[in-house]
């Protein structure tokens, strides 16, 4: 405590809400700490350097402290003590020399920088962790701010989700997207907004998305983050931003920059940014990390929960409590199984609704949330918690659906109305158009069969429907769509890790030349295996997931772990753009638009006697049987969907030639010269009627027909 500070009395306060907010002539302060002796609020000067007071909270009553400060404004600068136990072998950590961030701050103020002083043991000691640290790190601490006390419609006179336009399940596209990377190199969006918030709400943003025909945009993590300290020592950052600090602050670093010093106005340039897109029909979904924090395992910094509660807060390994597990790759787990700690997720996922206006919720390392002391639960607390909540009934749920822990892949095994990532889906497909597994080996017709119906083999259980697979051919972890078909192996050297990063072995193949090529031959097999390729992805049953960039040729130059490249690796190349394949991506997404059996909410049936039914087709036009799956030699097959209304037919040709293909009969007992192309992936056959029984499917290529209804 600074020779400026003192400690004063603290009227009794509300235990609820937790955090800091404006009340009654005053400011209530709440705060959960079950193993805490004593908890204080410290107030800075506001250039957060300067502490003025402590002011010891009452309590505890069920695990929380509180307090009520009269005459206490909005603006207030303020950090957190914890006095408690520090016994590392039973997981309490507590060290009230370190001043400690709000866990449920609106505003966050200060620069973190990666000080040993914001270590709870000394550094370089020869028992590190097991030792406290007595300096005090409050001048170089980050500190919350109280935000204003907000009415019901904002600041801007908006409602949150007055306006959200609420798509039906069957209609929703999803477009993965990170706010900075989008515009950073937009030729028609001001260079003052470029990488902001409000430049994904600018007019050339909106018109890109709904030219599209995209929904629904999945944004990459826009909570407050800091960046991993190995980082920070080479000069690079965490530009995806999975490293959360806090879980109620729109980062400032992606607002824009005549805003980003002040941390109401990130909020408001947030919340406008998703008033302009739901005016222009556009959902907002979040990435949200609430599986691990930065303060990473033992060895890690003592910045916010490890102070307040460690072993409240997160896992410890059941042998020795001063280690904690690490089921996220990323140094400790955050423990949601306890009451508190599903409070302060749903807490936060309340407020990104309630207050900020949001549509949904990616969930990363989504297992991480249904964790027991037994392994992953599909009926954990959280999950029940989540789906009896009222507000967020309202939202989309997705989760990521692995974590780093033991039974870890939990796909299929989500409960209710949550959509998975399905990388099963990324896997068939582009194996298929790619020609080979990651065995090097064919992957058959069976695979693309299964993943174009909505992976029927892992969600057609337990009342779900087909569109919770969300179904994907890229996203930010990996290679971007163009380098799919353009790199045969990762290309990570700029990230500063001798290539080791990223993952190995994922499916790509370069076709005849490793990155950038001048030979034709080449550039056409590449181009007609990423329009088949997407033209696969936004036909097949269950939910569709673009990348952005995909849909304009973008690449990242072969790397697939673009994390800490805040750079042109990692931004999209539009002054590469390739606008003829945007056309084409808007093209196939008003084709699934007009026609619903191309986004059908129930699983098809084979029976004759079912009014929507799908049947798979041998090139020679009969049925496909058992042994066809199985045959090495012939990869070329359609399916046909109907409903006793319309009938289409999908026609798939991997191989490089021209595949002749017999037209299966029509329902309904329409005459076999009804059908009519309706979409060429490949761009060699003009839409119109097809005349014979027979057609000639492109190389590598994806045909759609309809019947004459269509």
């Amino acid at each position: 405590m600074t020779m400026m500070a003192k400690t004063l009395p603290l009227r009794p306060g509300r235990h609820e809400p937790l955090g800091a907010h404006v009340r009654d002539g005053g400011v209530n302060f709440a705060v959960f700490s079950a193993h805490a002796w004593r908890v204080e609020v410290c107030l800075y000067d506001d250039a957060g350097v300067r502490e003025l007071a402590r002011y010891p909270l009452h309590g505890p009553v069920d695990g929380l402290w509180s307090g009520f400060l009269p005459g206490a404004r909005a603006g207030l600068v303020y950090g957190l003590r914890a006095h408690g136990p520090h016994a590392p072998h039973e997981g309490h950590r507590f060290n009230a020399s370190k001043l400690l961030l709000d866990p449920y701050a609106r505003e966050i103020v200060g620069q973190f920088s990666w000080l040993a002083e914001h270590h709870g043991y000394p550094l370089g000691h020869p028992d590190g962790p097991l030792i406290l640290d007595a300096r005090d790190n409050g001048a170089t601490a980050l500190k919350a701010r109280v935000a204003p006390a907000r009415p019901a419609d904002g600041a801007s006179g908006v409602r949150p989700r007055a306006n959200a336009p609420r798509h039906a399940p069957g209609d929703v596209v999803l477009y993965e997207v990170h706010v900075k990377g989008f515009s950073m190199q937009h030729p028609d969006i001001p260079e003052a907004l470029r990488g902001s918030y409000a430049a994904l709400a600018h007019p050339a943003a909106i018109a890109h998305f709904q030219q599209l025909g995209v929904t629904t945009l999945s944004l990459l993590p826009v909570q407050y983050t800091i960046d991993e300290p190995h980082l920070a020592h080479t000069g690079l950052r965490n530009y995806w931003g999975y490293n959360t600090l806090g879980f109620f602050c729109p980062d400032p670093r992606l607002a824009s920059a005549a805003v980003r010093h002040d941390p109401t106005a990130v909020t408001e340039e947030f919340r406008a940014m998703v008033h302009a897109l739901h005016e222009a029909g556009l959902e907002v979904v979040l990435d949200v990390v609430y599986n691990h924090t930065p303060e990473g395992n033992e060895y890690g910094p003592t910045l916010s929960l490890r102070g307040l509660d460690q072993k409240s807060y997160y896992r410890l390994q059941p042998d020795d409590g001063a280690k904690l597990e690490n089921l996220t790759a990323c140094g400790n787990t955050l423990r949601v199984q306890h009451p508190r700690v599903t409070q302060l997720v749903l807490d936060s996922l309340r407020y990104w609704v309630g207050e900020m206006g949001v549509d949904g919720f990616r969930f990363d390392l989504a297992p991480v949330l249904g964790r027991t002391d037994h392994g992953h639960d599909p009926q954990a607390a959280f999950y029940t918690a989540l789906r009896q909540d009222p507000l967020l009934a309202e939202v989309h749920l997705i989760a990521e659906p692995w974590d780093a822990g033991p039974q870890g892949y939990q796909l299929g095994n989500f409960p209710g109305r949550f959509m998975e990532w399905n990388d099963k889906f990324r896997d068939g497909v582009r194996g298929y158009w790619l020609g080979h597994g990651p065995d090097g080996g064919p992957i058959g017709r069976g695979a693309l069969a299964r993943r174009f119906t909505a992976s029927s083999d892992v969600f057609q259980q337990g009342q779900r429907s087909p569109l919770v697979s969300v179904n994907f051919l890229a996203v930010h972890d990996g290679y971007t769509l163009a380098d799919v078909v353009s790199y045969s192996r990762k290309h990570n050297e700029a990230n500063g890790e001798n290539n080791r990063d990223g993952r190995d072995g994922e499916l790509c193949g370069n076709f005849g030349a490793e990155g950038e090529t001048d030979d034709t031959r080449i550039r056409d097999t590449r181009r007609r295996v990423q329009r088949a390729l997407l033209a696969t992805l936004l036909l097949s049953q269950g939910t569709p997931m673009l990348y952005a960039g995909d849909e304009i040729g973008n690449s990242q130059g072969g790397n697939n772990n673009a994390y800490c490249q805040d750079n042109p690796i990692g931004w999209l190349d539009w002054p590469r753009a390739d606008r003829d394949l945007a056309r084409f991506v808007g093209e196939v997404l008003h084709c699934r638009r007009l026609h619903p059996l191309l986004r059908h909410a129930r699983w098809f049936s084979s029976a004759s006697d079912d009014p929507v039914t799908l049947r798979w087709f041998h090139p020679s036009g009969r049925d496909m049987r058992q042994e066809d799956w199985h045959d090495p030699c012939q990869q070329t097959l359609a399916v046909r969907l109907s409903d006793g209304s319309e009938d289409l037919l999908v026609v798939f040709n991997p191989t490089p030639e021209t595949q002749a293909f017999q037209l299966p009969p029509q329902t309904m007992g329409r005459s076999r010269q009804a059908w009519g192309l309706l979409l060429d992936s490949s761009g060699d056959t003009a839409p119109g009627p097809v005349k014979g029984h027979t057609l000639g499917a492109p190389p590598r290529a994806l045909l759609l027909l309809g019947s004459a209804a269509s």
